[in-house]
This record gives structure tokens, sequence and C-alpha cells, in this order.
């Protein structure tokens, strides 16, 4: 076992990081707002080909107070915040119940940066959660009525016939929402960019919510 666990060090010490060529980052050209700058950023992931630039981290907080992530969509994203989608009745639909706190963090590697977003989620009216379900692939939608996600599946056969009956109803009423489909906005409270350096000086950007004011105080940190 020992053995086993410095092959595997010397494996991932031996994997390069940061390599580049990455993108510059001037701070001090920030705009005032973060989701101004994440827009930005996001647009020039897609620009250089980042594979699903739009998949990020959501972590939540369970009952028992431990955390828990998972990889999902942005949905969208402005002033307001940011958007994902999700049942009520999932794990992280259940979190959300218990304790509206969260972590979004988006991994760009081909660029070397990432965005971390803290704030709360607030569920979106029934109309725009409605619509998003509606936007969804049809296998995505006959999933989400199944309302088996992350329970035990005894045998891989029963999605096929469980999903029968899901496909009739959806057939007989394509506009169908499960009552528990809802859209969640993020609030962020901080939102940090960090934009990785070969020579590790990385630089870093944090937007901090002021309290009441509605503005957004800007700080450089420490690599």
């Amino acid at each position: 076992m020992a053995e086993d666990r410095e092959d595997t060090a010397g494996l991932l010490r031996g994997l390069a990081v940061l390599a580049g060529p990455l993108p510059e980052f001037d701070p001090g050209a920030a705009p005032e707002e973060p989701t101004a700058l994440f827009t930005a950023w996001l647009a020039h992931a897609v620009a250089a080909g980042v594979v699903e630039p739009h998949a990020m981290t959501l972590s939540t907080v369970t009952p028992e107070g431990r955390p828990e992530a998972r990889v999902l969509i942005l949905k969208s994203v402005d002033a307001a915040g940011w958007r994902f989608a999700a049942s009520t009745a999932s794990g992280k639909g259940r979190d959300l119940a218990h304790s509206p706190h969260v972590a979004l963090t988006f991994h760009w590697r081909e660029l070397g940066r990432q965005v971390r977003v803290s704030g709360r989620a607030a569920a979106e009216d029934p109309a725009r959660s409605a619509a998003d379900f509606r936007a969804r692939s049809a296998s995505a939608r006959e999933l989400a009525l199944l309302g088996r996600q992350s329970q035990v599946l005894a045998d891989p056969a029963d999605i096929d016939r469980e999903l029968g009956p899901v496909r009739e109803r959806l057939a007989a009423d394509p506009g169908l929402v499960p009552t528990e489909w809802t859209s969640y906005l993020v609030a962020a409270d901080a939102v940090e960019f960090w934009q990785g350096a070969a020579d590790r000086r990385h630089t870093r950007l944090r937007y901090t919510r002021e309290p009441g004011a509605g503005t957004w105080r800007r700080d450089c940190l420490w690599p």
C-alpha cells in the first residue's frame, strides 16, 4: 500500500499544471459589479473552445451540516444573479429547503481560470420554472417526471419499464410540468475571479457586496 501511495504521488507530481498560454487579467480594468465580468469571462471561454463552459459545481449544506457538491448546468446570469434548476424532491432540493446558502464554482481549465460564487439560492416564480422545464430535452423531462433521482436502482431495466407510463403522460400532455421542478436564483454575497499563472503569481479579484448599500467592494488578494 505504501508503494502504491508513493506511485500515485509521483504520478500526480509529474502532471503539468497551468502550462498555458494563459490570458492576461487586469483587475484595475474590471467592472464595478461581478456579473458583467463573469459574462465577459464566459464569452471568452466559449470563444476559446472550453468544453462545457456553463458547467458548474453546486455546493450545498445537508440538514446534518455536511457539505455536498455536484456538477450541473448554469441556465442564465444577469445583474440579479446566477440561475440553475432542480427538483425540490432531489437531494439538492432538500438541502436548499434546509439552508439557502450555496457556492458555485466554475473551472475553465484551458484558460487557467476559476470563478467562485457564494450566496443564497431562492426559488423563482412557477412561470419561470415551467419555462425552464419545457425547454429541457425529452429524455431529461421524462426522467424528471419519473421522480426517482438518487433512489436505489435494483435493476437498470427498471428505468425503461417505469418510463413507459411517463412517456404516455407526456404524449397526452406535452406541456406537463412537475410541481417539484424549480428554477433557483443565486444572489451572490461574494464572487472571486481567479486567473492562474505558471509562476504561481495568480491574479485574484474578490467582489464583496456592501451590506445594505447594493454596491460592491473590490479587493485584490494575495496568490
